[in-house]
């Protein structure tokens, strides 16, 4: 368990962020029964005293309250030292950059078959959709991140899938009338894949 300095440490900083303006801590607010129905720019109107934050970081560290996480530290062992571990990637998740992410996500899900993991933000501006074990990050931009066509033109992928079920999948997304920009190829490198985009343009290609 971290040291009570350390969870001081994370509620100033939640202060420091909501001073700021970071939109990114409107979930963690809305953590709290009283805000649970604001949206991020209610909730950075808020008058964010540091007690809240304290609040806050006692529930996500899983107790009710600040008092309690206070007792709880106080009461751990200091001398306990965890067994080193060495340090592994456990996944990666590409993240796709669109204009509109509640749009997006519901494209994945209705052509594409995925499911949608979390919207955060509201509106959204980042979510994440998954399919058998696939996930895809949406993340949203105001302005373009390439210029206008390079994408398609230097056949940039955005993600690379792998499915041991390629051709039954290139059959679904086909009845789908998916955006197929190339269809089901055996290539000189032993696999089978074929490419298809979504409608902010990311290409997206699933091997087998």
């Amino acid at each position: 368990m971290p040291k009570l300095e350390t969870y001081k440490k994370q509620a100033k900083l939640l202060v420091r962020w909501h001073r700021e303006g970071n939109f990114s801590i409107g979930g963690r607010i809305r953590q709290l029964a009283r805000y649970r129905t604001l949206s991020d720019r209610e909730a950075l109107a808020l008058k964010f005293p540091l007690t809240e934050a304290q609040e806050i970081i006692a529930l996500e560290a899983g107790h009710a309250t600040w008092a309690d996480l206070k007792a709880s530290t106080e009461a751990a062992p200091t001398n306990a030292r965890p067994a080193p571990q060495h340090p592994t990637p456990a996944s990666a998740k590409p993240v796709l950059y669109v204009a509109d992410v509640t749009a997006s996500a519901t494209f994945y899900r209705n052509q594409l078959g995925f499911q949608t993991d979390f919207l955060h933000g509201n509106p959204p501006f980042y979510g994440s959709v998954s399919r058998d074990g696939a996930t895809l990050h949406l993340k949203q931009v105001h302005e373009l991140v390439f210029a206008r066509g390079a994408a398609a033109r230097e056949g940039l992928i955005m993600a690379f899938i792998n499915t041991p079920n390629v051709r039954d999948l290139y059959t679904e997304y086909l009845a789908a009338n998916a955006d197929i920009t190339q269809k089901l190829t055996k290539q000189a490198w032993g696999g089978t894949d074929f490419i298809l985009r979504d409608p902010d343009g990311n290409a997206i290609a699933f091997a087998g």
